[in-house]
């Protein structure tokens, strides 16, 4: 089944920024982008709403057309650090909290199947390249639309230690899931948006009580497997910092009630680190598709 659906802008984009990137001096090529990032604005009435709900719920208030324009040229410039990635120029990884990035670390770096979950927030799509480095072969599962090359290079600069899994048919996410877990295979999930999740919970973000989505954690209680999440945040001199949850690894023989409740306060407690950095680096949220529903009372 060919793919329909597709990410926003024209078919001969990404080609035009990665030859822009190879061959246009910097001084010409960055103010190519906010200007470009301007022209999306306009263009993208969709993702424009989108853009102004979120940052409407964040900051409280009507969001600054400069803020919305942050927002997109925030994205703008994240996709061409993913395909600079794609042809094998990584930038630099730091973790920016000793005590929570050294845990992280000594899990990935271990032998233990494990989950680890980001959100579409500044350049996690990156974080599967972090975890090859650290020596851990990881699968990440995407669904398939017609111009997915930003994550077709990734896939295939990192053959070997990070294997992308397409998803064509979203009825069967949770059986390949299953199936890849059997297998003894370490996922990458992200776990933000509820298109097509099977399992919802509400908790505490924006302002709200909202739906996410909690597949991960059903997955962990049928395996018995740990779950950390990471997100990548970008910073100015063109280096990655990466932000740690604690690693969610309740003792063995928890019921699975009890075990979904603990789940359920880790991952409010990495809502609430989301929101941190969200409040501080608002341009890093990279849904531009509307917020997660509140939750009926």
């Amino acid at each position: 089944m060919s793919p329909t659906r597709r990410n926003p802008g024209p078919s001969w984009g990404y080609r035009f920024l990665i030859l822009a990137d190879r061959h246009v001096p910097g001084a010409v090529f960055r103010p190519g982008l906010r200007i470009g990032s301007w022209v999306a604005m306009a263009l993208m009435p969709k993702e424009l709403r989108c853009s102004r709900e979120y940052l409407r719920a964040l900051h409280g208030r009507e969001p600054r057309h400069a803020e919305i324009w942050r927002h997109f040229h925030a994205i703008t410039t994240s996709l061409v650090r993913k395909l600079v990635a794609g042809e094998g120029r990584l930038p630099p990884f730091s973790l920016a909290d000793k005590e929570l990035g050294g845990r992280f670390e000594t899990l990935a770096r271990g032998p233990r199947q494990a989950l680890f979950g980001t959100f579409h927030l500044g350049d996690s799509d990156l974080m599967g390249c972090l975890l090859t480095r650290l020596d851990r072969p990881v699968t990440m599962l995407r669904m398939r639309v017609e111009n997915s090359r930003d994550v077709e290079e990734l896939g295939k600069r990192f053959a070997g230690a990070l294997d992308i899994v397409w998803v064509n048919d979203p009825s069967s996410l949770l059986f390949e899931l299953k199936r890849l877990l059997q297998e003894g295979r370490s996922l990458a999930l992200q776990c933000d948006r509820v298109g097509h999740a099977s399992k919802l919970a509400s908790f505490r973000f924006l302002g709200a009580r909202r739906e996410f989505p909690v597949t991960i954690y059903h997955l962990a209680a049928l395996f018995r497997l740990p779950v950390v999440f990471a997100f990548a945040e970008p910073l100015a001199d063109g280096a990655v910092s990466v932000h740690s949850s604690p690693v969610f690894d309740p003792p063995e023989g928890l019921p699975k009630a009890a075990f979904l409740d603990a789940a359920h306060h880790h991952f409010q407690e990495v809502l609430a680190q989301v929101e941190t950095l969200l409040r501080r680096r608002p341009e890093l949220w990279f849904n531009f598709i509307p917020l997660n529903p509140v939750s009926s009372p």
